[in-house]
């Protein structure tokens, strides 16, 4: 690989994605990629005592199918990458045990997908490893609880709060090529704005967005136009129109083809007006939607930069505001 500019790393075009696999809640199934969405989870426990260890359960089929999807077995596997919401990226942590592969935990919040998939393209373009598991997952009822408020409580949303996303999403990436190629990966510098809502996950997000995309944008040379289909991770709708404002003011047009997947993940109907969130949001959209507009022929050039606010429950009670970070990969489809 090559360094482009101060944050843009140029693949040797050897680091394919051969599998990927999804798996939402039911309130998933019902949004705007409904139909995209095979693979949908009734009971949000999945036969478990506790929502914690039903994510895990969740983290573990995803994984499978993943595998599945690329033609390997669990023992081609050379190398797992992962992280989740929960506290210690304890869903990863468990299930990597079950897996018994070299695992490397990662932890960007909701930015964790494209944080695992840069990374693991990296490797592979180092020659180190053939084929590495890239996956993260979020689950409604056990971020709340843990970032919130206990669901029992029942407390009055706000309505700028956005609604974690029950769902996963799992990739393999490899040497083995197939017509989805990772091209570049910028990895996102962390932007604080001094939001300090912890609710208002959009706005704190959005600057991390804008730094990581402006510097892509710099480093290669290229435009909005230039790409087939933009997304960020989960900025919501506030969060989306914050971003289009601030790249408006770096002198960049987001038009047509950007879009969120927080934003557009649930239909109007089901009023979470804001839209989804979670690490599970740009990942089970990526995994689904976004390949298979690629494999169609619909998108060629493609960029998702997942989001994700690095707070945690003891800073935000101890008023600190909410760093962000986004990180940046390229899709091509060959």
């Amino acid at each position: 690989m090559k360094r482009i500019g101060n944050q843009t790393l140029e693949l040797s075009g050897d680091c394919f994605i051969i599998g990927r696999a999804a798996l939402v809640g039911e309130k998933e199934k019902l949004g705007t990629y409904g139909k995209y969405f095979k693979d949908v989870v009734e009971d949000d426990k999945m036969g478990e005592k506790t929502f914690e260890k039903g994510e895990r359960k969740m983290l573990t089929i995803v994984n499978n199918n993943a595998i599945k999807n690329s033609g390997l077995k669990a023992k081609d596997i050379d190398l797992y990458i992962g992280g989740d919401l929960m506290n210690q990226i304890v869903s990863s942590n468990y299930v990597a045990e079950e897996m018994q592969v070299p695992f490397v935990g990662v932890y960007a919040a909701c930015s964790t997908i494209t944080e695992s998939i840069g990374v693991a393209a990296c490797l592979l373009d180092g020659g180190g490893f053939e084929n590495i598991l890239c996956s993260t997952i979020s689950h409604f009822s056990s971020a709340e609880r843990q970032y919130r408020y206990p669901l029992e409580f029942g407390n009055q949303r706000q309505c700028y709060s956005q609604w974690t996303v029950t769902g996963g999403g799992a990739f393999v990436v490899s040497s083995k090529k197939s017509d989805i190629v990772i091209k570049k990966v910028c990895f996102g510098k962390v932007q604080d704005y001094g939001v300090i809502d912890i609710a208002n996950m959009g706005a704190a997000m959005a600057p991390a967005a804008c730094d990581t995309l402006v510097a892509f944008f710099k480093d290669t040379k290229t435009k909005p136009d230039d790409y087939d289909f933009i997304a960020t991770g989960d900025l919501g709708k506030l969060g989306g129109d914050i971003l289009r404002d601030l790249m408006e003011q770096q002198g960049y047009n987001l038009n047509q083809n950007y879009t969120d997947c927080g934003h557009s993940i649930y239909s109007f109907e089901e009023e979470s007006y804001q839209g989804g969130s979670g690490a599970g949001c740009s990942a089970s959209v990526l995994a689904t939607y976004i390949i298979d507009k690629m494999k169609e022929g619909t998108f060629k050039r493609v960029l998702l930069l997942a989001t994700g606010a690095l707070m945690s429950t003891i800073t935000n009670q101890q008023g600190d505001s909410i760093p962000s970070v986004s990180h940046l990969i390229e899709l091509n489809k060959v």
